[in-house]
């Protein structure tokens, strides 16, 4: 992101923009999006019992997203040493959402803890979070960003319902690669500015312009040079043109992975 754009983001979240984030994992209806319990019936009072551990959570057709509940604290590992903290609403006044890649299971089935993608330099950062803590919810889109093709492509279920052509980072300020996700989504205010209508957050930083103010976040985002779309000429976000992005806002959801590869 340029300089400009982190000015354009302290001012964009509006109502509207957080009604969208708050309902990312609420589900439909009053109650919030919950995980799946294993069933029991009144008619037989089973008893569910599972092995306690750590599991694996998700899959490129099934991910989840975490929401924060509250301010909370990151662990080194399950009610291991307590570490750094994030506020539940961010500094774009979003609410806070991490990646889940895993979680750990008690004998009575339910989550206890849940391993998770930080959204916070360095790149690739893990953590766990206490389930208490967070809002888990079902996400089945995923982003694939192919930099040597300057290509991105939209899977939801595994199948891909959107690919196209995008500007990516400059040799200079280069694209990070890796596996990370979509951390918020957020309205520009100036829809024929440098940005497009709207960006795509991802929870990923630039490796050369370090001292930006937030950590130098990167984005997928629309632009008002498409005669640059196909190149390799931005400061490390995605740019691609503004029919595209409003397309990408609209079907991701925060807790979407995005694996950007060479």
């Amino acid at each position: 992101m340029t300089t400009t754009l982190k000015r354009v983001i302290g001012l964009l979240l509006g109502t509207s923009s957080y009604a969208l984030l708050t309902l990312l994992l609420a589900g439909c209806g009053g109650g919030g999006a919950t995980e799946a319990q294993p069933a029991t019936t009144a008619a037989t009072a089973t008893t569910i019992a599972c092995t306690a551990g750590v599991e694996p959570h998700g899959t490129d057709e099934l991910a989840y997203g975490a929401a924060a509940r509250r301010d909370l604290r990151i662990y080194d590992r399950p009610g291991g040493r307590p570490g750094e903290r994030f506020k539940r609403i961010n500094p774009n006044g979003v609410p806070t959402v991490f990646g889940v890649v895993a979680r750990r299971v008690e004998a009575n089935c339910k989550p206890s803890w849940y391993r998770v993608r930080l959204p916070r330099r360095p790149n690739g950062r893990l953590g766990w979070v206490s389930a208490a803590d967070v809002k888990v919810g079902e996400v089945r889109t995923r982003i694939v960003v192919d930099l040597s093709e300057r290509r991105v492509t939209l899977f939801r279920s595994g199948e891909r319902v959107l690919t196209t052509r995008a500007a990516v980072g400059a040799r200079s300020t280069p694209t990070p690669t890796g596996t990370f996700y979509v951390d918020q989504r957020l309205y520009s205010n100036d829809p024929g500015g440098p940005f497009g209508p709207s960006a795509v957050g991802i929870a990923a930083y630039s490796e050369v312009l370090t001292g930006w103010t937030q950590g130098g976040p990167i984005a997928i985002h629309g632009t008002n040079r498409p005669d640059l779309i196909g190149q390799a000429v931005s400061n490390g976000c995605v740019r691609v043109r503004n029919e595209v992005v409003t397309r990408l806002f609209d079907a991701t959801l925060s807790g979407t992975p995005v694996v950007i590869q060479e």
